[in-house]
């Protein structure tokens, strides 16, 4: 691999003054991650570190997937740079999959599926997020409250309720995303429901539905009331 210098490219040719002359969408996938990377090192120009980093990738898609440990593998990829990576990616995410929270009516669920799946859909690890929402079904926040296997033990309840009184919240739905892309309910998926879903009943403040995200799919035990006790 040609180990070219930025300093050895015409000005007009180096990636953040063709980003200012033709837009970030005539830019090539290494261009950009040069400008993320913003310096090479002392054995790697900045155009090197960023193939060395595409080379790892099946395409630019796989880039979600990458971790901190796994960028810092990559000969000349330091902590710092490996951070600025993972914090780029993590702002485009926000900017393009997390919604607007202005007016949105989750009130069944195919709407709470539609809001919340490309948020949960490509996680490697299960994601328990608690939805509040007012008289109206219309939201006023949601929390990330768990990362990890599920398990009935592990998301207690008193952090859940805790912000829905924080966020004087009407009603819950809680949602959580199965990596495997199946929806069927474990056990322990079913268990936990059943508690929360009684506890919401004596405090006033009810868990109106547990969605299960998949990849394509998703399942309500709203809509499959017999798995309810």
């Amino acid at each position: 691999m040609q180990n070219i210098m930025i300093k050895d490219i015409n000005i007009e040719e180096r990636p953040r003054e063709r980003l200012v002359k033709y837009g970030k969408e005539n830019l090539s996938n290494e261009e950009l991650l040069s400008i993320i990377l913003k310096t090479g090192t002392k054995n790697y120009s900045v155009k090197t570190l960023a193939n060395l980093v595409l080379k790892e990738l099946d395409s630019i898609n796989s880039l979600k997937d990458m971790t901190i440990n796994k960028l810092m593998s990559i000969k000349g990829i330091g902590k710092v740079k490996a951070i600025e990576i993972l914090a780029s990616l993590e702002l485009g995410k926000r900017v393009y999959y997390l919604k607007d929270k202005k007016d949105v009516v989750l009130n069944n669920s195919i709407k709470v599926f539609e809001y919340f799946k490309d948020i949960l859909m490509y996680e490697k690890q299960e994601n328990f997020i608690a939805v509040y929402l007012d008289p109206k079904s219309r939201l006023i926040s949601y929390k990330l409250l768990f990362k990890g296997t599920l398990n009935a033990s592990f998301v207690h309840p008193r952090e859940i309720f805790k912000y829905a009184f924080l966020e004087s919240a009407y009603s819950i739905i809680i949602i959580h995303n199965h990596p495997s892309g199946e929806v069927d309910p474990s056990n322990p998926d079913i268990e936990l429901t059943n508690n929360l879903f009684n506890i919401g009943k004596v405090i006033g403040i009810p868990i109106v539905d547990h969605i299960i995200i998949g990849k394509t799919k998703y399942y309500s035990f709203y809509e499959n009331m017999h798995n309810f006790k």
